[in-house]
């Protein structure tokens, strides 16, 4: 069997409450990190294929809110919200995220940035308020919708180094 590419998703549980999720971009941190910074960039990448950001909101500081709302072909919503607690430009984001759908589920979430030969690998770790809830997101399909989500950023920077 072939070794995945540089670029596909790998997803690990370092602990009963983790799930830690890693990425190779081909394309400098400062990009893949501004991607995160604004509702203009994020509506071009956020959510899996065949979805839509129909709604966000972001107060990109340290306490600020955010909330995204995506909408899937047939018309059904998902919204996420949270706080933004740590933003180190361009190598780290903390945030909460909660999926309004399983409410009281606040996961702590850090995103690091991390430069290498001009790509940056990207690696979120998610710290779920318990094993069960965490569970429940892996059972939801967020491996896959994250592996989507993530190749649409791939293809968003892209367009941004043109």
């Amino acid at each position: 069997m072939a070794a995945p590419s540089s670029s596909a998703l790998t997803l690990t549980l370092p602990s009963d409450r983790e799930i830690m999720m890693t990425r190779v971009f081909d394309a400098p941190r400062r990009l893949v990190f501004e991607a995160h910074s604004t509702c203009e960039h994020v509506k071009h990448w956020w959510g899996p294929r065949g979805f839509t950001l129909v709604s966000c909101t972001m107060d990109f500081r340290p306490g600020g809110a955010w909330r995204y709302v995506q909408r899937k072909a047939n018309g059904t919503e998902y919204a996420f919200r949270g706080e933004f607690r740590e933003i180190v430009p361009p190598e780290r984001i903390v945030w909460t995220f909660e999926f309004e759908g399983m409410p009281g589920d606040v996961a702590v979430e850090t995103m690091t940035f991390v430069e290498q030969d001009g790509k940056t690998i990207l690696t979120t770790r998610s710290l779920a308020s318990s094993r069960e809830a965490r569970d429940a997101v892996l059972r939801s399909g967020m491996e896959q919708g994250a592996a989507e989500t993530w190749d649409r950023l791939a293809e968003y920077v892209a367009t941004m180094k043109a």
